[in-house]
């Protein structure tokens, strides 16, 4: 295989495996609630949002592994866990009605904000946990620990995990630039069908992952 389509394939699964797990479109009413219909506050916002999301994504692909490392926890055990994780977190979208409760407390105090204060909780909590959460860094050191060693090979799957952060990046900024028009686009019933089938996609993704996690601790890879 060339280093070209080896590239390109990677860096295809860099975005089809991080934004199912993301779910953009379960975080954009909360920030519809916090930045209502101020769109100067929402680009800004949702600007600083992807920038730091590509931080959390090149971060957790490249550096990830070299922390499991140091404190000696296995790739196979991280998979298992981030998949038990995700498919958790999956399991709960598919059956819990209410808003969750980060989501919630973001909601409740939005209308209590200023527009400096609405820039300083970019990171918390939509960034984190509500964007990039914990099944999320899981699976980008998965994909992280898939860069092989070899000097060449390496410097790709860096290239790879910068550009598919940031189409990851790229398509979060877009959906919560303009989530105020999704939103209103895709109504109560399209929203709530959208979140239940996103969730089902990665209910399926957490099950692939621990199976891969399994698979390799059994020797079965």
């Amino acid at each position: 295989m060339s280093y070209v389509e080896w590239f390109l394939r990677a860096l295809v699964l860099v975005p089809v495996t991080l934004l199912p797990i993301i779910n953009p479109l379960s975080t954009a009413p909360v920030f519809v609630a916090t930045v209502g219909s101020n769109r100067s506050v929402a680009r800004r916002l949702a600007r600083q949002v992807a920038i730091n999301s590509w931080f959390v994504l090149v971060v957790s692909m490249l550096v990830g592994t070299y922390v499991l490392a140091f404190f000696g926890v296995s790739l196979p055990v991280v998979r298992i866990g981030g998949g038990l994780l995700v498919a958790a977190t999956a399991w709960r979208l598919l059956h819990h009605t209410d808003d969750d409760d980060v989501h919630a407390v973001a909601a409740e105090k939005a209308t209590t904000l200023s527009d400096a204060e609405i820039v300083q909780r970019s990171f918390f909590p939509i960034t984190f946990p509500l964007t990039t959460g914990p099944g999320t860094i899981a699976a980008s050191i998965a994909l992280g620990a898939q860069i092989p060693p070899e000097p060449r090979l390496y410097v790709v799957g860096v290239l790879v995990a910068v550009c598919g952060a940031a189409i990851v990046s790229l398509v979060l900024y877009l959906i919560f630039g303009n989530s105020a028009k999704v939103m209103a686009r895709l109504g109560r019933i399209g929203t709530l069908v959208m979140v239940r089938l996103m969730a089902f996609i990665l209910l399926c993704i957490g099950i692939q992952i621990m199976w891969t996690g399994w698979a390799e601790l059994n020797g079965l890879g």
